[in-house]
């Protein structure tokens, strides 16, 4: 989240955090290493395939064979 600035947040545990530049990019995910401001640490995150497969894309192929032998 973009926040224009100056900014003053406090955190849960009661810290107040400041900074005085123009925008200010707050971070939601909580993977930050300069939590509470975005470092953009989400955009490292590596997701784990479902095991059933749930999630990804259709596989067209799968479908041709599906529909060729019902009918």
């Amino acid at each position: 989240m973009l926040v224009e600035g100056p900014v003053e947040l406090v955190t849960d545990d009661g810290v107040t955090h400041t900074s005085d530049r123009f925008v200010v990019a707050v971070c939601a995910c909580r993977r930050s290493k300069r939590f509470p401001f975005c470092d953009t640490s989400h955009r490292k995150r590596v997701r784990d395939d479902p095991p059933d497969g749930a999630g990804q894309p259709p596989n067209p192929a799968a479908k041709a064979e599906s529909d060729s032998r019902s009918g």
